[in-house]
């Protein structure tokens, strides 16, 4: 396998062509302000003037080549990532895989608390070294060239990479598709795979009597989130049975991709309104745009669903560790127990579906804690 160096720098024309595309937008009507039909026309309006007038690519694109990146092939597919070293003595290497609609510069903020404890608030804290890489489908992985690139084939190619880097022993971090991608790496338990420390074990009641007496308060509260997603989350159900039909429109409309990906970082009812920086999510949303992995990106769900990669409840034998975030999807420990080696548990104070931008600082206490366990 060839490794080579690599650069984000897009040619001026690109950034041209998303300008006239967003100058020329065709806007639907709106039957009913608000969230209830859908993104709210005020937010997609303000963001698309945003993104066509106040944003600057080339500022967030040396923001982005931050840190050293990387192409590799594997399986046939190219698989891009960023690789940091921590420079610490008895560094962990470690795997952090985004979600969706996400990719790798999500974790840039975690990035100093776990390559550098000792200046970032835990003089003590066991160091790592980052291999972060965009899921197959995904950004400057580019799109998929053939069916069957599911959460479990995108395990075994990323463990592929760890070895090809040298990586004798590794752990493992994802939430959402990452999670899905680290359920799976657990079930398959490769020479070298310490530990795997997930976001999200989406299990669920399968009738066992007294299993829902059982819950507790928390994870009681965490059937309202899930009550909110089965209402609005359309976008799981289309991308799951009909992604290439959304494709066309998430690859020709920018409007479109800002609405659609708004789902989840803006909320289904507006709650990231107040907060979510959105020269990052402009950022986020100019990388699936540039590399028009929009529709590819949608397809990841459609191939799990053919399989149940990340959601069948397989054995994982791999030691597990889960963080739990309260303004997201809470996974219930006696359900994720059924079927995983669960030897850690947190339920986390504040963070909600983007924990390495909302709480970074929590997020990275807790893989030190868990891979303390594992040393």
């Amino acid at each position: 396998m060839t490794i080579t160096p690599f650069t984000i720098a897009l040619p001026q024309d690109e950034i041209q062509d998303l300008k006239e595309r967003l100058a020329m937008t065709r806007w639907p009507s709106v039957v009913a302000p608000g969230y209830g039909r859908g993104q709210a026309d005020h937010l997609v309006r303000d963001l698309a003037d945003q993104w066509l007038n106040r944003f600057d690519w080339r500022k967030a694109e040396a923001a982005l080549n931050a840190y050293p990146q990387f192409l590799a092939e594997i399986d046939g597919q190219t698989i891009h990532f960023v690789h940091v070293k921590s420079g610490k003595e008895g560094a962990i290497p470690l795997l952090l895989v985004h979600g969706w609609p996400s990719n790798f510069s999500e974790f840039f903020d975690l990035v100093p608390f776990l390559t550098d404890p000792e200046n970032n608030g835990a003089p003590d804290g066991q160091a790592f070294d980052l291999v972060i890489p965009s899921i197959p489908g995904f950004g400057f992985s580019g799109q998929v060239t053939e069916p069957g690139w599911d959460a479990a084939r995108v395990a075994r190619a990323f463990d592929s990479l760890m070895k090809v880097l040298g990586y004798t022993r590794y752990g493992f971090h994802g939430g959402d598709a990452g999670a899905l991608v680290g359920r799976e790496l657990g079930a398959l338990a490769p020479d070298g795979l310490v530990g795997v420390h997930l976001q999200h074990i989406f299990a669920f009641p399968n009738g066992t009597e007294g299993e829902m007496e059982a819950l507790t308060p928390f994870e009681r509260e965490g059937f309202a989130h899930l009550e909110k997603f089965q209402k609005y989350a359309g976008f799981n159900d289309i991308q799951q049975k009909r992604p290439q039909t959304l494709g066309y429109g998430l690859v020709d409309s920018p409007a479109g991709l800002l609405a659609w990906h708004a789902e989840l970082h803006f909320g289904f009812e507006g709650e990231g309104e107040a907060f979510v920086d959105r020269e990052r999510y402009l950022t986020n949303a100019a990388v699936y745009w540039f590399t028009r992995t929009a529709g590819s990106a949608a397809n990841f769900y459609f191939e799990n669903a053919q399989t149940g990669a990340g959601y069948r409840e397989t054995d994982n034998p791999t030691p597990t560790g889960v963080s739990v975030f309260p303004s997201d999807f809470r996974s219930v420990r006696s359900f994720a127990e059924r079927a995983n080696n669960i030897v850690h548990w947190s339920e986390m104070e504040r963070g909600g579906h983007f924990p390495a931008i909302e709480a970074p600082d929590l997020l990275a206490d807790d893989l030190r804690t868990f891979y303390a366990r594992l040393a």
